[in-house]
């Protein structure tokens, strides 16, 4: 593992998480021994919007039981399993924090669908599939902390079926301010590698990749956390809650950061879909 794959690691593998998880579930009302895929949402769709996000990142394709999905940067698993369950068909993901897959295998054992559901301890950029192993991919805020982007999208493109699809999910670097650390990605600019949405579908179509759409998701974060924000007012707990989770005391600073990149559009939310052709 490189310098820069352990700093990545060190960022997102806190330890104690299971552990934060089950007493967030017990305080939630929910037994941290069977727990569903909807109380187990607001802390294992660890991206912008959460579940909301994945949602809209399912609605783009057209997803068939007999499919299997490649998640690139599977975190805690909830989007896999979320996509198994609503589809009926099967997810592999990878991730490089081998503490986030250890917890994912489990609680996709708790759910029961550990028949459908796996992960790997993984680089995205040296993936161990074969070519042409899946018959769509995802990846959700994960892109930022791959310095080669077109090393990415070629590798995910080799494990990919003829005419398979490619969404995006991502935080793009915006046309003004400047960016401030830390961020729920990294602590540091020396392991966040944004790029403008002009360049990542460069990037994609050099790959061999046909950019079929590209959304500015600005709107919908705003209005996103709008709403957390009120509903913490009135009392209530927010629907997002995985980066509390995961960086426990460094988490509000980390999403005033990415609120504040988006006010002086430094930073800003996309979702694109790719084919490949």
């Amino acid at each position: 593992m490189s310098q820069g794959q352990s700093n990545i690691v060190e960022h997102y593998a806190t330890s104690g998480i299971l552990g934060r998880l089950e007493a967030s579930l017990t305080a939630d009302g929910a037994d941290p021994a069977h727990p569903t895929i909807e109380a187990l949402a607001p802390y294992d769709h660890f991206h912008g919007r959460g579940l909301d996000a994945t949602e809209d990142m399912a609605a783009l394709v057209p997803v068939r039981t007999i499919d299997h999905v490649l998640d690139v940067g599977s975190g805690l698993g909830g989007p896999a399993r979320w996509l198994a369950k609503r589809f009926g068909c099967s997810v592999t993901g990878i991730d490089l924090t081998s503490e986030y897959c250890a917890i994912a295998q489990h609680l996709t054992r708790l759910l029961g669908l550990e028949d459908r559901v796996r992960f790997h301890v993984g680089n995205a950029l040296e993936m161990p599939f074969d070519d042409g192993s899946f018959d769509g991919a995802y990846s959700m805020f994960v892109s930022m902390n791959i310095a080669d982007r077109g090393a990415l999208y070629r590798e995910i493109r080799r494990v990919l079926r003829p005419d398979s699809w490619l969404v995006l999910s991502e935080i793009a670097r915006g046309d003004a301010g400047g960016v401030a650390y830390p961020l729920p990605w990294a602590a540091t600019a020396a392991d966040s590698f944004l790029v403008t949405p002009a360049d990542t579908q460069r990037e994609l179509q050099k790959a061999g990749f046909e950019v079929e759409q590209v959304k500015n998701e600005l709107n919908r974060s705003l209005a996103f956390a709008a709403q957390s924000k009120a509903m913490m007012e009135r009392g209530e707990k927010p629907p997002y809650r995985a980066n509390a989770l995961i960086h426990s005391a460094m988490a509000g600073v980390t999403l005033a950061n990415v609120a504040r990149g988006y006010k002086d559009g430094s930073l800003v939310p996309i979702e694109i879909l790719a084919r490949k052709r």
